[in-house]
């Protein structure tokens, strides 16, 4: 089965003075140690990057955080709104790689994460949230967005990477 690692805006701008840092530091924790686990079969990691707004003076923040771990293999994606496939190549991108189960992580569990979710359902994907992969500054939609969603642990990708 062919996964797509879908990482969203874990980025300066969005992640700063909004997260605690010890909350930043598991789920990149839990980020990396996955995107290494699908890089080493030739799985496909994509880092999507919010450019809303960004101009000259402010391209910096829209970095992706130094605690995110990006290979050259890595694709890359911006986005101008919260669902990463809306006016994106990334539906094609997938489809390209034929692509099934999509993972997702990143920032933020209310907003982009779950639009995404959503828009990868509409797109004929399977999609799962990565269990303590998503951080929000809103201390309680993580739990709701989990009890809603299908999440997947990494020992469960761990396995579905050696079938």
């Amino acid at each position: 089965m062919k996964i797509g690692f879908l990482i969203i805006d874990m980025q300066t701008i969005y992640l700063q003075d909004q997260v605690k840092k010890k909350e930043i530091d598991q789920a990149c924790e839990y980020i990396n140690y996955v995107a290494d686990m699908l890089r080493s079969k030739d799985q496909i990691v994509v880092h999507i990057r919010d450019v809303e707004g960004i101009n000259e003076l402010n391209t910096e923040g829209y970095e992706v955080i130094p605690e995110i771990q990006i290979m050259n293999s890595d694709l890359r994606i911006t986005k101008e709104s919260s669902n990463a496939f809306w006016k994106t190549d990334l539906e094609q991108t997938l489809l390209n790689h034929e692509i099934e189960l999509v993972i997702i992580a990143g920032f933020a569990a209310e907003h982009c994460v779950l639009f995404t979710y959503n828009g990868a359902i509409e797109r004929g994907f399977k999609p799962v949230l990565l269990q303590n992969g998503i951080l929000s500054s809103k201390s309680d939609v993580i739990h709701s967005t989990y009890r809603d969603r299908n999440i997947i642990s990494y020992p469960v990708i761990k396995y579905l990477n050696t079938i």
